[in-house]
């Protein structure tokens, strides 16, 4: 090249090599963008499947997977396969004479209502007695069966593991814990007071005198009947467990309510005092429990 000659550079090629350059970022680019919207969209999709599965192991989820006893569910008396009272359990020699005693005074018109003043039913009487509705409850780690009959008519069924405490308080219904088997909540009560009875009547029944144990089966027989299936155990009134069944089924209304009751309220008549405000008057009542004639 000599002074004045014109500088002869490759234009074509330099832009080639530019515009190679330049589709190679932006290719580049492209592929770091795609990479990082599919980490992204997999992080999301790991993080949806963790939420499903801590919602999947959560406790409340697995309730759904019990079986259906909502509503409320009523003694059925129309139960022919499995009649209460026929048929004794197997007594000591010392409680089938007193068992004896109690049958012939209800025969001869002098009943012992052994339920008086109140006091709650207790196990096993809660089920094989009540002429009550029932509600059961399940939260986590519990069931909760809710009688129709007082408002302190309730048992917890603990399902969360736990033992029967080592030095418990002993009470009606006693402590209960259970586990399921497929369908069938199967209960374990220990604990319940001496006082509570075996019952074949209101006016035939024996304290269970103490140490009864009770083991109950209860699951759907049908769409809408369930059975509570005992075996009870008390030494001190029994030679060997007695096996009972109870039948309830279930009302057809979903909807339907228990309704409040308070056995104490059968203790007083409404009335007014003097500047007309409205109270309870208590009414007599004889040593069995039975409210005596009274003027109003």
């Amino acid at each position: 090249m000599t002074d004045g000659e014109p500088l002869n550079i490759p234009i074509g090629t330099h832009t080639s090599r530019s515009a190679a350059f330049g589709l190679r970022a932006v290719t580049v680019a492209a592929v770091v963008i795609a990479g990082l919207g599919a980490t992204y969209g997999v992080h999301r999709v790991r993080e949806a499947e963790a939420r499903a599965a801590k919602v999947e192991s959560s406790e409340w989820y697995r309730l759904g997977a019990l079986p259906d006893w909502g509503g409320l569910w009523v003694p059925d008396r129309s139960d022919k396969a499995h009649p209460f009272g026929v048929g004794d359990p197997p007594w000591t020699a010392a409680a089938a004479q007193q068992i004896a005693e109690l049958k012939a005074a209800e025969k001869a018109g002098r009943p012992h209502n052994v339920y008086i003043d109140c006091l709650p039913e207790g196990m096993p009487s809660f089920v094989v007695m009540t002429l009550n509705a029932l509600e059961f409850l399940f939260t986590p780690g519990r069931v909760t069966i809710l009688g129709e009959f007082d408002g302190n008519r309730l048992r917890r069924i603990y399902t969360d593991g736990r033992p029967h405490p080592a030095d418990p308080d002993l009470t009606f219904n006693g402590h209960s814990i259970g586990h399921w088997e497929g369908g069938t909540l199967v209960v374990d009560t220990t604990a319940i007071l001496p006082e509570s009875f075996l019952p074949l009547g209101q006016a035939v029944a024996l304290p269970n005198n103490g140490d009864m144990h009770i083991v109950e089966r209860i699951g759907l027989a049908g769409a809408d009947a369930l059975l509570f299936e005992l075996e009870v155990t008390a030494p001190h009134q029994l030679t060997a467990p007695w096996h009972v069944t109870r039948r309830f089924v279930r009302q057809p209304d979903r909807k339907a309510e228990i309704i409040e009751a308070s056995c104490r309220q059968g203790d007083f008549a409404t009335g007014a005092d003097a500047r007309g405000n409205s109270i309870f008057v208590p009414i007599p009542h004889e040593v069995g429990g039975a409210p005596l004639p009274f003027e109003r």
